[in-house]
């Protein structure tokens, strides 16, 4: 396998070569994870930032890359495209970390109208130009609010936006917006690109329809709520993760508030003892799976 070296010009633009060496070359060996965090110098002596830019870019067309933003908050990026799920951040006092102005967004996926998955779906909207694809009933609210780059879908429903596809699938749960209307059947999405798919729940209870989506899809990764009292709970979860098909699960809805604060050892050891994998992610966390 050739080496893959990486060339910064003084301009800034940047662009990857095979075989190709001169002295303004940072080379990063096959064998060399691109997603490391390691300190690299360009050769003006300088550490140089463009490394992580050319690492992330790297990473995300190789590999489905997640990114934490707190409760039920994830973007998902592959192929040079950024998916947000459900973005509430500015209201999340774990969250405090988190710069909402620095989130970069092409797609915004909202399963359901609670304020806790809707809040910041309208700053984030407006600031990057991202389409929203929601229910129907939040896609009027939206465009009410000057939000006008949405597609509404519905439960069942299949859309293809290009690089991936969307369906739709039922999630057990309530969907008032925060101004008391209502919001719509609450959904969960199958996301599937043309080497990777995974499954974002949305909040739902188990349901005996999660037995459908192996019908429709081969999952690398799903992402289900396990904080009981409003969804399911772990061991539930650990249910669906059969269900589904699916042994590589992403924890969600856990931990920011009082009723939904779970025991992080146990959940990880609940679904070890099962043959499955989960990951608790840390707000802010990236990662790929």
């Amino acid at each position: 396998m050739s080496s893959l070296f990486i060339i910064i010009r003084p301009t800034g633009s940047l662009f990857a070569q095979c075989d190709h060496y001169s002295p303004n070359v940072t080379i990063i060996h096959p064998k060399e994870p691109l997603f490391t965090q390691r300190n690299h110098y360009s050769p003006y002596g300088k550490k140089n930032n463009q490394i992580k830019i050319i690492q992330s870019y790297f990473r995300s067309n190789y590999f489905m890359v997640f990114t934490y933003y707190g409760h039920s908050c994830f973007a998902a990026t592959h192929q040079g495209i950024t998916i947000l799920f459900d973005p509430f951040i500015s209201g999340n006092s774990l969250a405090k970390s988190i710069n909402i102005d620095e989130i970069h967004a092409d797609y915004i996926f909202l399963s359901h109208g609670h304020a806790d998955h809707v809040l910041d779906a309208e700053g984030i909207a407006l600031r990057t130009g991202a389409k929203v694809v929601c229910s129907y009933e939040i896609h009027e609210w939206l465009n009410e609010k000057g939000v006008s780059n949405t597609h509404p879908m519905n439960t069942g429903g299949r859309w293809n936006f290009g690089l991936f596809n969307a369906k739709c699938v039922v999630a057990q749960h309530s969907s008032g917006l925060p101004d008391g209307s209502y919001g719509g059947n609450p959904m969960g999405f199958i996301i599937t690109f043309n080497d990777y798919c995974f499954y974002f729940s949305g909040d739902t209870a188990l349901t005996l329809d999660m037995q459908l989506i192996p019908k429709w899809a081969k999952l690398n990764t799903a992402i289900l709520p396990i904080g009981d009292n409003f969804t399911m709970g772990y061991e539930d979860a650990i249910v669906a993760a059969d269900f589904i098909q699916c042994n590589q699960i992403i924890g969600a809805h856990f931990d920011t508030f009082g009723y939904i604060k779970i025991d992080h050892d146990q959940v990880r050891s609940a679904f070890l003892s099962t043959g499955k994998q989960i990951k608790l992610p840390a707000i802010g966390e990236q990662f790929d799976l």
